[in-house]
């Protein structure tokens, strides 16, 4: 898919990561390639082994036009919902380019704020390479975080489950409660808030 055939130039892709995690806020990134940039291997993050990732991501950013990277945080999830926050990580993270994209290509199905003409696409991070782009950055990015969180809460095993509802983290969280960085309205950590 190019749309730079309909005329465009710079065209962001974003996307978030973390939506379906347990604790940790949700990451997003947004992307701007060079029209001349060509990147093997972008797709999916959730597709890419950790490793890969990481070597993409440096690629991404040393090649791309601009990037950035945002978040909702914790409390932010809880206050607006996990699907609004995830929006406002990926507005947060267009915003924060340092060009003005002339379109912006956008993971899903829902538009997020901000003045810049948008294109939903469902399965965009398979199918748009800016949008695939943004993917692995906010993974990589959000994948660092959660390994900081380990070194400070090391019985959830941040580093392993990044945050996702394994059954050894739900087990941490039922034998010690949950921390100031879970998600206190999602199930697997609000039935043990009053242990926490």
């Amino acid at each position: 898919m190019n749309w730079r055939n309909l005329g465009f130039v710079n065209v962001a892709g974003t996307d978030e990561v973390g939506r379906g995690c347990i604790a940790g806020p949700v990451y997003a990134a947004a992307v701007i390639l060079r029209p001349e940039t060509r990147i093997q291997g972008l797709t999916d993050s959730k597709l890419v082994p950790s490793e890969r990732r990481i070597e993409l991501a440096e690629k991404i950013k040393n090649k791309a036009l601009c990037w950035a990277v945002a978040w909702s945080s914790v409390e932010e999830i809880e206050r607006l919902n996990i699907l609004r926050a995830s929006l406002l990580a990926m507005s947060r993270a267009v915003e924060s380019l340092s060009v003005i994209p002339e379109m912006v290509l956008i993971d899903g199905i829902h538009r997020i704020d901000g003045p810049w003409p948008q294109k939903t696409l469902i399965g965009g991070d398979l199918i748009c390479k800016p949008i695939s782009a943004a993917s692995i950055v906010a993974k990589v990015a959000r994948d660092t975080l959660m390994a900081q969180l380990h070194e400070e809460y090391p019985v959830y095993a941040f580093k392993e489950n990044k945050g996702y509802g394994t059954a050894r983290h739900l087990e941490a969280i039922a034998k010690f409660g949950p921390t100031i960085v879970h998600r206190k309205t999602f199930a697997g950590v609000k039935e043990y808030i009053s242990q926490g």
